[in-house]
């Protein structure tokens, strides 16, 4: 009896054992998606061992009972296609689904291609300036899928390199001469460089205000000192019609001088070290290294993948209950601007149509004088419809466009302790803005209230070095979001505002209440653009509070529309119903444009407490993340 009884116990104790490897699906770079997903034999692919704790739901396998934890091993995961994460992925509260490093690990998933086999180019490339000669380098450009990889970023051992451009610096640019909006051209001065007759792949990339535009170029004229530009469709048609934010032209000396710009993307302009310039017709990539880069082991990445992660859930079938720790995003692309242009009206957010009304108004707002219709940049990882997902010790790096974004139908999310740098558009984004078929000023309110981001808590993140290509974007980015907290987050070194909270420019109901932006900590901002605050916010958000910030060294632009429209705190048109209370900033220089009713305003300027500096930020077991700051390295003056 005694021995049956110890078989018996045996065999249990192996049960659970077996159980608890299943609940556990490893991955390394030298696995097989043919293997059982143990530590010793594990899988290939992230995706695979999605679909592995696929099966063991679909089955409701015992193993599952306290939870499945996908374990990632140290190396770099490439994916071809994004990595989808649906409904029938779905943990519970009690056996939740996540996916996270190894002990001691930082995997990698990344959508870049390796760029291989650099050789020194030939002297005699047409159109290669005299200074680069001997200089550059070349490569094929990558295959992917039969065709030559278009991409606009490229990376060199983690740093990106510039794509050429005919003003090496920003207080470089030069300034448009005079524009026709009947004609849709544009005259410049005629850089030194000169300009080619053919421009190939140029673009023109205007300061407008609060915003930039991306402009491919179509034809240009040289008529002595100056040229005449025009423009592919259908940007120029959107350039040109729209008003805000417009392109400037100061002819009665108003403000600061006309838009500031410059061109990019010709072999013309490759004439410093760090520059590069991919011929997609000859398939070729240039590069002038810079110093200390070995060409011979130097790592160089180009992005081919948009998305690297898309959460996707339905209204009646939500994504719940998965989970990301320790995991590192890296190398996304963005291609609109190379394929259709990029004129954003605000935060990004890019104007599919828009127009001047010849007579004011609409049914929903009288004194309306303009309508526009927008897009959404793509977001390296994508969440729709889901809930109780997270992200915890994360990075997120090498990005084109938006870092993370949840975007419709999610509540009751958690962001914390991740770091967002090397990003060319917004770090973090939560909530819609507009339905592409909704005019952008109607206030959004759902009738079913589940399509609102709700309950999401962003806390203790490090925005930095973010918003480097799209200017006009900004580091943490809510819409029309019920609920959200954005909490002891750092963010610095942003081309636009630091935090943007609420859309629409209304004072009417709509589906924003209860937000917070408490104890966060915003500096070095508005490195390019102005119309800008620390803290921004837009529309009615009932019983929504801003308290105890710290706002502080936003920089000096000489080429800024209105040197002196800048300010640490904005509450901009129809804000209405906030409390704005302890925020610590250097000077009491704050905007309160076109607000609505119910905002209460205490104690916002330097008498605030030294507590309150001291606290803002992040907290002290996140403060390892500030090692991965840097600010100011072009030594910028800061507007005191």
């Amino acid at each position: 009896m005694k021995l049956l009884t110890c078989l018996f116990a045996i065999c249990i104790l192996t049960i659970c054992k077996i159980n608890s490897y299943a609940a556990d699906i490893w991955v390394a770079p030298n696995g097989n998606d043919t293997n059982t997903g143990t530590k010793d034999n594990p899988k290939l692919t992230i995706a695979a061992a999605l679909r592995q704790a696929r099966e063991l739901r679909r089955l409701n396998d015992p193993s599952i009972a306290g939870g499945i934890h996908i374990i990632i091993k140290q190396g770099e995961y490439v994916l071809n296609e994004p990595l989808f994460i649906r409904p029938e992925d779905s943990g519970t509260s009690t056996s939740p689904t996540i996916i996270e490093n190894a002990p001691g690990a930082s995997p990698i998933i990344s959508g870049g291609v390796a760029v291989n086999n650099w050789k020194p180019a030939s002297t005699e490339i047409p159109g290669l300036p005299q200074e680069a000669r001997g200089r550059v380098w070349e490569a094929n450009a990558p295959q992917v899928g039969g065709n030559t990889l278009l991409f606009r970023q490229l990376w060199i051992n983690g740093k990106k390199a510039i794509r050429a451009r005919e003003s090496d610096t920003d207080e470089g640019m030069d300034r448009i001469l005079s524009l026709d909006k009947q004609k849709q051209e544009i005259w410049i001065p005629l850089p030194k460089t000169g300009l080619p007759t053919d421009p190939g792949q140029m673009e023109m990339v205007i300061h407008q205000m609060w915003a930039i535009a991306n402009l491919r170029i179509r034809t240009i004229t040289v008529e002595g000192d100056k040229a005449k530009l025009t423009f592919y469709q259908p940007e120029s048609r959107i350039e040109f019609e729209h008003p805000w934010p417009p392109p400037v032209i100061d002819k009665d000396h108003k403000m600061n001088g006309n838009s500031a710009f410059y061109l990019v993307n010709s072999l013309l302009f490759l004439n410093q070290p760090g520059e590069w310039y991919e011929d997609v017709k000859a398939g070729k990539v240039y590069y002038w290294p810079r110093n200390g880069e070995n060409m011979a082991t130097v790592q160089v990445i180009a992005p081919s993948l948009e998305k690297l992660v898309l959460v996707s859930g339905t209204l009646e079938r939500p994504v719940s209950y998965v989970f990301f720790k320790g995991v590192h995003f890296e190398y996304s692309t963005w291609l609109r601007p190379s394929q259709q242009g990029h004129v954003p009206l605000q935060a990004g957010m890019y104007m599919l149509d828009a127009y001047k009304l010849k007579v004011k108004g609409t049914p929903e707002k009288d004194g309306l004088e303009n309508q526009a219709w927008i897009g959404r940049p793509p977001a390296a990882v994508e969440l729709i419809y889901a809930n109780h997902t997270g992200f915890e010790n994360c990075s997120f790096k090498h990005l084109a466009s938006t870092g993370l974004d949840y975007i419709r139908g999610t509540h009751d999310d958690e962001l914390k302790g991740n770091l967002f740098k090397h990003i060319g558009g917004t770090a973090i984004q939560v909530g819609m803005y507009a339905d592409e078929g909704l005019e952008t000023h109607l206030p959004y309110n759902p009738s079913d209230i589940r399509e609102v981001c709700t309950n999401e808590r962003i806390e203790n993140n490090l925005v930095t070095d973010v918003t480097n290509e799209d200017w006009g974007c900004v580091g943490i980015s809510a819409g029309y979001v019920k609920g959200i907290l954005i909490a002891h987050n750092e963010v610095a070194d942003v081309s636009y505002s630091g935090i943007s909270l609420g859309w629409g420019w209304t004072k009417a109901k709509n589906a924003m209440s209860n937000n917070i932006i408490r104890a966060n900590r915003v500096h070095h901002y508005a490195k390019h653009l102005y119309d800008v605050a620390g803290i921004y916010t837009l529309s009615a958000q009932p019983n929504s509070v801003i308290d105890s910030n710290y706002v502080d060294d936003i920089y000096k632009v000489s080429y800024a529309h209105d040197p002196q429209h800048w300010f640490y705190l904005y509450t901009d048109e129809g804000s209405s119903y906030f409390t704005v209370k302890d925020n610590w900033c250097p000077a009491e220089k704050f905007l309160k444009n076109a607000n609505g009713p119910g905002n209460v305003w205490e104690n916002n300027g330097p008498m605030v407490s030294d507590k309150v500096k001291t606290n803002a930020g992040l907290q002290p077991a996140y403060q390892y993340l500030l090692k991965e700051e840097s600010v100011n390295k072009d030594h910028q003056p800061i507007n005191h």
